[in-house]
């Protein structure tokens, strides 16, 4: 660190269980965001089979605690994500800290927890730097919905930017950040983005998600069952609001095609998003889409079509959508170390401005 500026590595594992993201920044943990180097590192279908078991027994659970399998994987989890970082960093040790997010295994605020395994203390000490885990306890902890957090990087990207500003997320699951010209900063989970696609494409085609959108694009959407998914209360729930990853199922496409499941499943991710503009406070002008969403032509199409609104990839605007997720819980890191709070009222519903992470020493 020099002159308030860190330098630091984030490390993503997301609801897609497609492998980690590992980036390195500058920052300071405020508008100043320098991209240093980034790189992904896939999970081989081993490792994704028991961390789907793990999240299979997490959520039978009351709470998180001690579990034979989900440790085991846990174990797993630390080792791959300091194997990520050695080789971002290759002989440059020049880092000040780590942000290690881990993976959800179980996401739980009504009941008042959330789960993300992987080992900080372990990570910490493999590495000899320190690392800042655990980020969305104490905003649970707090009454907050512990997610999503990256609207506070969000808004340092878009210091620049012209307002209103609309992010659009699609991971595993989908989520919107609203950052208004008077410092308005509002952020809800939108439903599933690409969860229930992979998931279909899975079980119906055997590979891990729908490449280019090509089989969406070669099927029919079915829009009644389109509206049968969509008619569910929580859609019309004001924010702040957030699901787990399988807070949704396939029963209701599971007599379609494979390309027909999969149109109207990617037609329903769309419908999601049209569905949460009105709880914004302003309609945006147009989406600024991150995620591995933003790959799929397919899906793109269809939110121009349902919101009426342009959907353009972030790095339109320079931004690093790949890694995006992995610099922003670079950028929380850092935050925590200065005592900066990472979630707020607008974003997850937290009673006041939360500082969020545990620090552990090498």
């Amino acid at each position: 660190m020099s002159s308030g500026l860190y330098r630091a590595v984030g490390l993503m594992s997301g609801t897609s269980m497609d492998g980690i993201d590992a980036a390195l920044i500058e920052t300071d943990g405020e508008a100043h965001v320098r991209p240093l180097g980034f790189l992904s590192v896939p999970y081989g279908e081993t490792t994704r089979g028991r961390l789907r078991a793990s999240i299979e027994r997490a959520l039978g659970k009351d709470a998180p605690g001690p579990d034979a399998v989900i440790d085991e994987t846990a174990a797993e989890i630390t080792a791959l994500h300091a194997g990520a970082v050695r080789a971002l960093l290759a002989d440059d040790a020049a880092v000040d800290v780590i942000g290690f997010h881990g993976q959800t295994v179980a996401h739980r605020p009504e009941r008042g927890w959330t789960w993300q395994i992987g080992d900080g203390a372990a990570l910490a000490k493999r590495l000899r730097i320190t690392v800042v885990a655990d980020f969305r306890a104490a905003d649970v902890a707090a009454g907050g919905q512990g997610a999503p957090l990256l609207p506070v990087y969000h808004r340092a990207l878009a210091s620049g930017l012209e307002g209103p500003v609309a992010v659009l997320n699609l991971g595993g699951v989908g989520n919107i950040t609203f950052l208004g010209a008077d410092e308005t900063m509002i952020a809800f989970d939108t439903g599933p983005g690409n969860a229930l696609i992979d998931d279909w494409v899975r079980g119906t085609q055997g590979i891990g998600y729908d490449a280019g959108g090509a089989l969406a694009a070669s099927g029919v959407v079915h829009e009644e069952v389109v509206a049968r998914m969509a008619d569910l209360d929580w859609f019309a729930l004001p924010p702040p609001k957030s699901l787990d990853r399988h807070a949704f199922s396939l029963n209701d496409v599971s007599g379609l095609s494979a390309a027909d499941g999969a149109a109207t499943l990617t037609a329903f991710t769309a419908e999601t998003v049209r569905l949460a503009l009105p709880h914004l406070p302003a309609w945006p002008a147009r989406l600024l889409v991150t995620g591995g969403g933003r790959h799929n032509p397919t899906l793109m199409r269809m939110l121009a079509e349902r919101t009426g609104i342009p959907s353009d990839p972030v790095e339109t605007v320079g931004w690093r959508g790949d890694a995006m997720e992995a610099e922003g819980f670079a950028y929380m890191a850092v935050r925590r170390l200065q005592g900066l709070p990472i979630s707020f009222p607008g974003t997850t519903g937290v009673p006041s401005p939360t500082v969020g992470g545990v620090v552990f020493r090498p």
